[in-house]
Order: C-alpha cells, then structure tokens, then sequence
C-alpha cells in the first residue's frame, strides 16, 4: 500500500521545486500545433519545447533503473517523446499520454496575462499550455518516482509524449504502428488530456463527442446589388442560410433534428450524468461567463450534462460574406458562408454523419441557390469500455486518499481524437482518461491556466493506480 502522507510530500516538493518552474518556462515556448503553425518545424519552437522535456525527463529517470528516453523522429512528422521504465511484471505495459503542442493565441487575455507569459498566481499558473497539457510528462514520470521512493512495484510503463494533438493527433497513428514492437501489450492507458467538473475531487472521463467540422456555402448572386432595388426579388443567402440550418436543428430548442445524427444514450451513462450533475450543482451552467439575464437551455442539470456529453449540437463558429456593421451599406450580399462545428454522440461514426450533413444540406436548394458544403476530416468519438471492478476500487481510494471526496465520472464534450484509435488498437485495455481542466481554466482561449493543487493530486491518483495495477 502507498503511505498516502509519504508520496504526498515527495510530490508536493517536485511540483514546488522542479515542475511549475519548469512549465513556466514552457509556457514562453509558442509552440503552436502544426495546423496553427505550418512553419512549425522552421521556426524552431517546437524543437525547443522537446528538448526541454527531455532534458527534465532525462535527469529524473536517471533514478529509475533500466529506463531510457529518446527522441522519436518520422520523415515529415511532428517529433515525438517515448520513455520506457521497466516494471515488475514482464511484458504486462501501462501507456501513460501526453502532448506539448499547444493552441494558438486567442484575444481576450486579461491585462498583464498572454499566452506565452506565464503568471502565477495563487495557486494558478496563467499561460497557453501548462494545463493542456504540458503537465502530463512531469506527473506521470513523478508518480513513478513516487513508487520507487517506497519500493512499490509497478508494471512496466511507457510514456508517450507526442506533438500534434491540437492538430487532431495525425502523426500519432504512424508513430504508434511504428512503434508498436516496442511498446507492446497494453492492459492499461492513462491519458491526462482530459477535464475535471470541479477541483474538489477526481473526475474520470467516461466518454468523448465526436466532431463533423465544415463550411456551408451560399451563393445567390454574381456580386452585390442595391437592397432597395433587389429585396423582395432576390432571396438573402442569410434567409437561404437560416432554412438550411432548420434542417439540421430546432432553432427553438436546439435539438438536433435528424435521427442520422443521434445515438441512444446508455443507461449507466444517464446515471453517471445524474450523480455529476448533484456533485456540480450550478456549476454545471454557472462556469460559463454568460452576461446578465441569460439562462442555460434547460433547467434540469442532469439534462444539460447529457446534452454536453452525449446528445448532438450544432454550433455557427464564424461567418464570411459580410461586411462589419459599421461598414455594411444597403447592398444585398451576393453570399453566405458559414463555418459549422457538430458535435456527435460519442458512439456514432462520424464519416457517415458528414455525408448525411452534406446531403441535407446540398439536396433541394431553396430556390434554387448554389449550396456547397465541404467537411474537414471527421472524427468520431469514443466511450470508455466497462471500469473492471479492481481499477474502480482503485481509483475511488485514489480520490478519497488526495481529494477526500468519492471519485465522479462524466463524459466530456469536446474531442481527443487519439481515444478511438487507441481503445482500437488496444481493445483489452481499461482507461483512465482524466486532467487538470476545471472551472474557469478555459483552455484554447484566454486566461488558460493549470491549477497547480489539481496537477499535484492527479500525479498522486496516477501513483496509486499504478501501484494497484501492480497488485491486481
């Protein structure tokens, strides 16, 4: 068994002493994905992110024996970071995840705060990365550091850091084929990529939504006419937009209307939603900066988790073909174009719901107009496969051990598009998907930060599950 007050104290000491310094100056780092950032490998801020980790995980697994590090590099690929620690227990691995590409900057920062400024205060540390999910390495490699301290096995465990996650992870399914020989079987994966509902508890990630991305396009007229002239003629592209999307959603309600688009939702997901939803109480709705007077989609909490982690949602995320207010005369536009963001069930394949968006969209143009809808690659979701009961009673000791609180599962409702692939590739594996995005942490937009007691309490989850998948 892990003496609790014995590993809290070594972790608390490698956070304080090596860790936050060294995410802060991490944070300086702009290494934005390659999708953000197509001169990434030019520009050097990539390399400089590796070999700062590296250099880290280097000095501290000189303390593990037998363990190495390098420094994988695929031609036209993003550089990945593979580290092997020995284990207890012969071929029987732990895949343990974590990425150091990073979101781009996004407007808004409060002032004195940016995304390459790290600012620490409190007990956050503000700045693009630190929590998303540049802590992942250091945890892992702690937690690990924490067994050795009290001789506690463990299985063998291999971290892989990679660099195109932010991307949506293509360079991870080459590296993993790659590298398959050497990482092995694995009967357990640990992703610390994931969100927490609150900071009062551990949190596990038990499913994730998939996403249909695209562009919707519009055309009406050649170029721009007088309104006056036109208006009652020549139908809007916004009115054409507006119907369009009247076929995919209840404006009313927001419901996604067609059933290609939905998935039932399992029973046991509806009674984890429910005991979240007590856990979070408002903090389900009242996270979000909603301006004065605004209300949530629904009153029922339990509703408005499923609806986040399991039901679909349409989202408009940008416009083109008009001209800023202050700008616009009386011209009817000649186009629309409208950049759509559908999340999906986490069960459902996402490349069959793009082509269904794109025939119900493109089919029967009202009026006649020109309709085009191009998607990005789709990505489909994931659901955790069933918690076997010796992980379970590890992790709910995990979270009374360093939370003090029972342990709370939720589906999450964004996308880690690697899941899939590896519960695909690893179809054996129990999960344990979990991370540092609380309340208020806000990442991919301003004011991100990594709230440092959460960071240090995952590192110590991480500790005891790896000493219980040991002992199993």
């Amino acid at each position: 068994m892990l003496d609790q007050t014995a590993a809290r104290d070594f972790i608390n000491r490698v956070w304080d002493s090596e860790i936050t310094p060294t995410l802060t100056d991490y944070i300086r780092i702009p290494n934005k994905s390659p999708s953000f950032e197509p001169d990434w490998a030019q520009l050097g801020h990539m390399e400089r992110a590796v070999e700062m980790f590296a250099t880290w995980a280097r000095e501290k697994i000189a303390a593990l024996p037998g363990a190495s590090i390098s420094v994988e590099r695929l031609p036209g690929r993003t550089p990945l970071i593979l580290i092997e620690v020995p284990g207890a227990r012969g071929v029987d691995t732990v895949l343990l995840y974590g990425h150091l590409d990073k979101q781009p900057e996004m407007t808004g920062w409060a002032e004195g705060k940016g995304p390459w400024v790290p600012v620490l205060e409190g007990d956050k540390l503000y700045g693009r990365g630190g929590a998303d999910d540049g802590y992942a390495m250091f945890g892992a490699i702690t937690a690990l550091l924490a067994l050795q301290q009290q001789n506690i096995a463990h299985a063998r465990a291999v971290i892989v850091i990679e660099a195109s996650e932010e991307s949506g992870s293509p360079d991870l399914p080459f590296y993993m084929d790659a590298l398959s020989d050497r990482i092995g079987p694995v009967s357990l994966v640990v992703c610390l990529d994931s969100g927490c509902g609150d900071y009062e508890r551990l949190w596990l990630t038990t499913s994730l939504r998939g996403l249909v991305g695209g562009t919707l396009r519009i055309d009406v007229l050649e170029e721009g006419v007088h309104s006056g002239d036109a208006s009652g003629i020549v139908p809007s592209s916004f009115r054409v937009l507006r119907q369009l999307l009247a076929r995919l959603e209840n404006v009313d309600t927001g419901e996604v209307i067609v059933e290609a688009l939905r998935a039932p939702i399992p029973p046991e997901r509806v009674a984890q939603a429910k005991i979240a939803a007590d856990a979070l109480g408002d903090a389900v709705f009242s996270k979000f900066p909603f301006v004065a007077g605004m209300r949530p989609a629904v009153s029922d909490r339990a509703e408005l988790v499923l609806n986040r982690t399991w039901r679909p949602a349409l989202s408009v995320t940008g416009l083109a073909g008009a001209p800023a207010p202050g700008s616009a005369g009386n011209v009817l536009r000649p186009f629309t174009e409208a950049k759509l963001s559908m999340r999906l069930p986490p069960t459902l394949d996402a490349k069959g719901a793009a082509a269904r968006m794109q025939a119900i969209l493109e089919a029967d143009p009202p009026y006649g107009a020109r309709v085009t809808f191009h998607s990005d690659e789709p990505g489909s979701g994931w659901n955790a496969p069933k918690t076997l009961p010796w992980l379970e009673a590890a992790l709910e000791h995990a979270s009374r051990a360093a939370w003090g609180k029972a342990m709370a599962m939720m589906g999450e409702g964004g996308s880690i598009p690697f899941m899939g692939m590896l519960g695909r590739k690893f179809p054996e594996a129990q999960f344990v998907v979990t991370g540092v995005l609380g309340p208020n942490s806000n990442a991919h937009g301003p004011n991100e930060f990594l709230h440092i007691p959460t960071g240090k309490r995952v590192t110590e989850t991480v500790a005891h599950v790896l000493a219980a998948h040991a002992g199993r």
